[in-house]
């Protein structure tokens, strides 16, 4: 192995120890959230990070047991109990499969860059908020308060150490991921100095075996199916939309491209195994991810890696990884809040037009109050609004008059649904002569309700005696048009072809 594969597998296997240890709180804090053991959410990392980096698709993007996931999974499994969810998470990896296998994948490219601004923006909001939840400790009657006094000082104490180490060894050396040294060391403070601080350990205990193969012990019938698959397909979309719009952003940020119809067969895989081996399903993560990428690992070792640690912590290393401090985690996972919102976001305010700035506000304030798949959909809503509004105000035609004393309406735009009313609002049916010419050599009938305005126009002139021409239309408009049929005049060398929206076309 020639030194700059072995410094690149390196790199890889030393940011997959460290996206392994990172893993550790977040799959058990989402099982508590699932209602679940917490081995349930361990196993769903191994299992989802090992299948995913295994068959590929976006190399470098770290996958595991998420939040988003598990917000929805409670309710199913308060209600039905959890081997409803292992059947659930099955059957959303066979959904996300047909995705994949669909080649629908490709589709996320179309997703708007406002709408990718306010998801990473959402995202690195919401990674910073999860680390709130340890600054609470249990009171006697089981409530939560803040911590206060020597405990909170300390806790802040080490996360400010570690997030110092993260920042400034680069600056010295890149041996080794800063993200890794900074937990190596922290915890060597706190273990050998006695620092009393919560821990890993804290969470619950992460020992375990090897996960096992298992049918869910649930009916194999309609009804069973009427309860699942509602849930399966929540989370299906929700988990391709998090691990595409992850793979864009790591596309964008290492200026290589990957592969999402893979990536949705690889995550479909994965889910429908860790179903049958007692996990919780899973889906791209975002900030393991940016831990990766930022260590510069973009390889798929790393994830193998991250996932074959988390499986030797369960197996052989539970003591150890459980006396981590918390600190030292929470720490690295505000670098990546950090490091994952376009702080340049903020400079697009007057310098972009006022909508884009209103969904990247929008997507990222729905990312945070309410889930990601919610937030996607109506920033891509917003977006196609705006795009129409302002294509609808385009429309508008170059009056002229033929030798013969015909007056010519050249039309300019696109006309569809949105602009049917300016486009009527541009002609004066009473006002025109006898002989009137629409040319739509510059413009293109986009669907069905292009269709009706024109023929709405059509039907003005005829009431009052006067004869319309229509000109330079597409051959699928001759066949689709009601009262202007007759008034279309044919030049099969210049008229245009394309097809308008129309399910008469069928």
């Amino acid at each position: 192995m020639n030194p700059q594969n072995f410094s690149e597998v390196k790199i890889n296997v030393l940011s997959g120890l460290t996206v392994a240890l990172a893993l550790v709180p977040e799959a058990i804090a989402f099982a508590f959230v699932a209602h679940v053991h917490p081995l349930v959410g361990l196993y769903a990392a191994f299992m989802v990070s090992l299948i995913t980096s295994l068959i590929g698709g976006r190399p470098g993007m770290i996958s595991g047991a998420t939040g988003a996931l598990a917000v929805v999974m409670v309710a199913l499994v308060v209600q039905h109990g959890v081997e409803y969810l292992f059947a659930t998470v099955v059957l959303m990896g066979v959904l996300q499969i047909a995705f994949g296998l669909l080649k629908f994948g490709k589709f996320i490219r179309m997703v708007p860059h406002p709408v990718m601004l306010g998801f990473v923006n959402g995202l690195a909001i919401v990674i910073f908020l999860a680390q709130m939840g340890h600054f609470k400790v249990a009171n006697p009657d089981g409530t939560l308060s803040w911590m206060q006094g020597a405990p909170l000082s300390i806790m802040l104490g080490l996360i400010a150490l570690t997030m110092a180490i993260i920042y400034l060894l680069p600056k010295l050396t890149k041996v080794i991921p800063s993200t890794l040294a900074a937990i190596v060391a922290v915890s060597a403070l706190v273990i050998f100095f006695g620092v009393d601080t919560r821990t890993v350990g804290d969470l619950a205990s992460i020992k375990g075996g090897l996960p096992e193969f298992y049918l869910p012990n649930v009916p194999f019938d309609w009804h069973t199916l009427s309860i699942i698959f509602p849930y399966s397909l929540i989370l299906a979309g929700i988990g391709l939309i998090e691990s595409l719009l992850t793979l864009n952003l790591i596309d964008d940020m290492t200026q290589t491209r990957g592969k999402p119809n893979r990536a949705c067969l690889g995550q479909g895989v994965a889910n429908v195994v860790t179903g049958f081996f007692g996990g919780m399903g899973g889906c791209a993560m975002i900030g393991q991810s940016m831990i990766n990428v930022t260590n510069g690992a973009v390889k798929n070792i790393s994830g193998i890696a991250a996932a074959l640690f988390l499986l030797s912590f369960i197996l052989f290393a539970s003591t150890w990884i459980e006396m981590i401090p918390l600190a030292a985690l929470i720490g690295l996972m505000f670098v990546v809040s950090e490091k994952t919102f376009e702080w340049g976001s903020l400079r697009l305010f007057g310098k972009v037009p006022t909508s884009d700035v209103l969904v990247v506000v929008t997507v990222a304030v729905v990312t945070v109050l309410t889930d990601l798949a919610v937030a996607v959909i109506a920033g891509v809503i917003i977006s196609a609004l705006v795009f129409a509004w302002q294509h609808a105000k385009t429309i508008e035609v170059h009056v002229s008059t033929e030798e013969h004393g015909w007056k010519v309406y050249d039309l300019h735009g696109s006309l569809f649904f949105a602009s049917t009313q300016n486009f009527i609002g541009l002609f004066s049916p009473k006002d025109d002569p006898v002989e009137v010419v629409i040319d739509f050599k510059n413009a293109r009938v986009k669907d069905h309700s292009a269709l009706e305005a024109i023929d709405l126009l059509a039907e003005r002139y005829t009431q009052l005696g006067k004869k319309l021409h229509l000109r330079h239309l597409s051959p699928d408009c001759l066949e689709l048009l009601d009262k202007a049929k007759d008034m279309i005049e044919v030049n099969v060398l210049e008229d245009p072809l394309y097809h308008p929206a129309d399910n008469r076309l069928g």
